[in-house]
């Protein structure tokens, strides 16, 4: 008998996640069948644990699940288990990267007449993110259903906002990298230091910039602070051309980032975390390798540039 059960939960879990045959679920699972993540304990339907299960073998469409063990004991059995696969397709909102990524878990479920009533699960749709260096910003748990993390009902009016933001002084920065061998990069003032000890710098790229999935794939960027005689490399970074370095001097860093010559300072970072926020990924990097120059950085505030030479001291 436990032979039997155990052949059984391991032929439909194979069927669910590794060919996507989801309904083979409805025939161990009891009409009231819940399943609870011990991380978090959210629950779910089995209509529900279905579509997660279509959600992550969209972004893993080679993800293959190896059942490392069965242990029953009377009406309760524990399914030790272990997942492959490579991120090709847009995962939750996260664009392909390419990397392979392994997670591992265990489901304790209770059984009453040969099916499950209750499935306790110490994994969730979120640690396959964090196998590809994304963090979210939300602690609420990530489910498939759940692509934007923040609601934003009952914040401030974003023209309000907007006004806000425009008293905010500024410089502005170019973040550069590489994609298989071609130069990409995006005009951005959302830069900032973290800490200098160590050294940690972050910026905060829309997820709509065509320069974005260069670099969730990357592992380095470069951020370029840019000076007042580069106005013309401030319009070619803010503009949708689609070669913008093809009158940009540049050299590479260590390890490849595009640095742009002649800028007032530029670094190069290797990328440690990715916070999703909403519309935008929060880059948080470790400097690698920093260059400065006598050139002066130009400022930025309310949609207008200034000389940075020209300051009055109070």
């Amino acid at each position: 008998m436990q032979q039997e059960l155990e052949a059984t939960l391991t032929t439909v879990w194979q069927a669910a996640w590794d060919r996507g045959e989801v309904a083979a679920l409805e025939s161990v699972v009891a009409p009231d069948y819940v399943r609870v993540s011990r991380s978090s304990g959210h629950t779910s339907t089995l209509a529900q644990v279905q579509e997660e299960i279509r959600t992550v073998r969209a972004g893993f469409p080679d993800l293959v699940t190896t059942i490392d063990s069965v242990v029953t004991q009377g009406d309760a059995a524990a399914i030790f288990w272990t997942s492959t696969g490579t991120h090709t397709e847009t995962f939750l909102g996260v664009p392909p990267t390419g990397r392979r990524v392994q997670t591992r878990g265990c489901n304790h479920v209770t059984l009453v007449d040969g099916r499950i009533t209750r499935e306790e699960v110490t994994w969730d749709g979120s640690e396959l993110l964090h196998s590809l260096g994304v963090r979210h910003l939300s602690d609420t748990p990530l489910q498939p259903d759940e692509v934007v993390l923040d609601d934003l009902s009952g914040e401030p009016d974003p023209q309000v906002m907007k006004t806000f933001n425009r008293q905010f002084i500024t410089g502005v920065t170019v973040v550069t990298t590489q994609d298989n061998g071609t130069p990409k990069g995006l005009a951005v003032n959302s830069y900032a230091s973290v800490s200098l000890e160590p050294p940690l710098v972050m910026v905060c790229i829309q997820k709509t910039s065509s320069t974005y999935p260069a670099l969730f794939a990357a592992t380095h960027l470069g951020i370029n602070i840019l000076g007042t005689e580069q106005r013309a490399t401030i319009a070619t970074f803010a503009s949708k051309s689609p070669d913008k370095f093809a009158d940009v001097d540049w050299h590479p860093g260590p390890s490849g980032s595009p640095l742009i010559d002649d800028s007032p300072a530029s670094l190069e970072a290797e990328i440690r975390e990715r916070f999703q926020a909403k519309t935008h990924t929060v880059f948080i990097c470790r400097v690698r390798h920093a260059e400065v120059t006598e050139a002066s950085p130009i400022i930025y505030k309310a949609g207008r540039f200034y000389d940075s030479d020209d300051l009055t001291q109070l």
